[in-house]
């Protein structure tokens, strides 16, 4: 958990810098670019981190190593933004990469703003993130620690192979898997989907059915859950003929499996049980 200094710092420095960050249009998606490999090298170099972080240390000083570090072909926008968040008190040395990060994932929100394609790439990680529940040897492998990061983004792309996904949605989830920063890979992706949600100012409700959903059962369920968690939401319809029927409803993290396919499977855990 972050501290009150780097709550402080993180809050003013991406509420001062927003607008240019909004206002750079197809430019977002560089920064963001620009902003994972800063985010990796973080993570990966502490002397930097502590360098970059350093009290003590005159703030023209670690702007002019930002510089350095990034070099000349770095976007403005992101010497502008490191420079930022390098002038500013940290509680902890690592929080920096935190910010940094939760940046390059606004910039490739703000891509996708661009492209309209924001509520397309949020409902992509969503059905990733519902697809990934019932896979649990390759959620385990995507977040395997001893296998190298381009071994996981290997593996995440043969698994998406043949599915038509957003740039974004792609890049993200690549991020996911490449850079875990002490979280599982469906951490990672339901992390980002929450920072989507309240970049549209909705949630996001994942339905799964048997058969699709006309449009009136859609909009009876958005009713039903906007009116349950406070605020408008978007389903995200999902479709799996082995669930046989009923309804398995994801909100964030809370699942609520009623399809009769977790019924038969309680039944035969009750039997075994009892045999």
């Amino acid at each position: 958990m972050r501290g009150e200094a780097s709550l402080s710092a993180d809050r003013e420095s991406r509420d001062s810098l927003a607008p240019r960050l909004k206002g750079a249009g197809a430019d977002t998606w560089r920064i963001g670019e620009d902003l994972f490999v800063v985010t990796n090298l973080l993570d990966h170099d502490v002397q930097v981190e502590r360098s970059l972080t350093d009290p003590s240390r005159p703030s023209a000083d670690k702007v002019a190593l930002v510089k350095a570090i990034v070099g000349s072909q770095a976007h403005p926008i992101t010497v502008e933004i490191l420079s930022d968040l390098v002038s500013r008190k940290w509680s902890k040395v690592g929080d920096i990469a935190n910010a940094t990060e939760d940046f390059a994932v606004d910039a490739m929100m703000y891509y996708a703003d661009s492209t309209d394609a924001t509520l397309e790439v949020s409902t992509q990680l969503a059905q990733i993130h519902s697809a990934l529940l019932e896979m649990s040897v390759l959620r385990s492998e995507l977040s395997d620690g001893y296998a190298s990061a381009q071994a996981r983004v290997d593996l995440l792309r043969k698994a998406l192979a043949g599915t038509e996904l957003n740039k974004v949605t792609m890049r993200l989830t690549e991020h996911a898997a490449a850079n875990p920063r002490r979280r599982r890979f469906l951490q990672t992706v339901q992390w980002l989907i929450g920072k989507f949600s309240r970049h549209m100012g909705q949630s996001m409700v994942t339905v799964t059915t048997a058969t699709p959903l006309n449009e009136a059962q859609t909009q009876k369920l958005a009713s039903h859950f906007g009116k349950q968690v406070g605020r408008p939401v978007h389903i995200n319809s999902v479709v799996d003929a082995s669930v046989l029927g009923g309804m398995r409803v994801q909100i964030g993290d809370d699942v609520t499996d009623n399809t009769v396919a977790a019924q038969l499977e309680q039944l035969h855990r009750s039997v075994r049980e009892h045999v």
